[in-house]
């Protein structure tokens, strides 16, 4: 670099610029830098609280709360034997927690999501495509029934200690005219 005005030093990059400029600023995401915690549990919801079902299969239906699992959602049942509501996974936003509340034992560690993981569906090759569908409608596995009917033996000789409870969660819950659910005492 000779020359009185042509400074001393001169940079030299690395790596050559590309030719290419986008016309517009290209927007970079920023860092996630949330970590994931537990979902925390609503104060009203307790092991052995009676919740009413807002959506699903038996939404209007009363069921016990069991526990908390790992993802965060609740683990409840009717008791099956009582009112037909199965071992089901609920999130808490679903759910009315009501006042009445059960003495429940210890349930059995086997109650896990991964007991509610589905299997994965068979993918159809080309020349199975145009067969008529031949799969038959999925089984609830001997393994869920045998636990289910392990939680029912825990379970309903609590719901028959409190009196008409047995009644109160056959009974499904509805909304008339004129009663508002959020001015309701549940």
């Amino acid at each position: 670099v000779h020359g009185e005005k042509n400074g001393s030093t001169r940079e030299v990059p690395l790596q050559k610029k590309p030719r290419f400029y986008p016309t517009e600023d290209c927007k970079k995401p920023l860092n996630n830098r949330r970590k994931v915690k537990p979902t925390k549990l609503r104060s009203s919801i307790a092991p052995g609280t009676v919740l009413i079902l807002l959506a699903g299969v038996h939404r209007g239906k009363r069921a016990i709360f069991l526990k908390q699992l790992p993802s965060g959602l609740l683990l409840v049942t009717g008791p099956y034997k009582v009112n037909g509501v199965p071992l089901r996974r609920v999130d808490q936003a679903y759910v009315i927690a009501t006042s009445t509340k059960v003495e429940l034992p210890a349930m059995p560690d086997t109650l896990t999501d991964a007991m509610f993981k589905r299997k994965p569906k068979p993918t159809k090759n080309e020349k199975d495509m145009f067969v008529e569908n031949t799969t038959e409608e999925p089984k609830i596995s001997a393994e869920k029934v045998a636990l289910q009917k392990e939680v029912d033996a825990l379970v309903v000789p609590a719901v028959k200690k409190v009196d008409m409870l047995q009644s109160y969660l056959r009974s499904r819950f509805t909304v008339r005219k004129g009663q508002f659910p959020h001015e309701m005492k549940f």
